[in-house]
């Protein structure tokens, strides 16, 4: 019995470690936003980009107006986000950082 457990416990460790393997690395992407008038504002840009799957983290910069966004490639594409932010209220093109 502990030998199947042994077993079962490696055979987990070795599938969590091909599928790390093989998740495409993040991408990044600055959004220069629109419409950021007040402190709150960023707040709302960032609900909305967060709710994007395959979105894995959000920095947004009040005073740049900007957005920079850690992606998965397989799951999100820029337009995904510049669409996100747009119907949030706050237009988006994608920009440098």
């Amino acid at each position: 019995m502990r030998k199947v457990k042994l077993l079962l416990c490696v055979s987990i460790f070795l599938n969590s470690c091909v599928a790390v393997a093989i998740a495409a690395p993040p991408e990044m992407v600055t959004l220069a936003v629109k419409n950021m008038t007040c402190e709150l504002c960023p707040v709302t840009v960032k609900k909305a980009l967060e709710k994007v799957p395959g979105v894995r983290t959000v920095r947004i910069d009040y005073d740049k107006k900007t957005a920079t966004v850690a992606f998965d490639p397989d799951k999100a594409k820029p337009e995904m986000m510049t669409k996100a932010t747009t119907e949030a209220g706050y237009p988006s093109v994608i920009g440098k950082e």
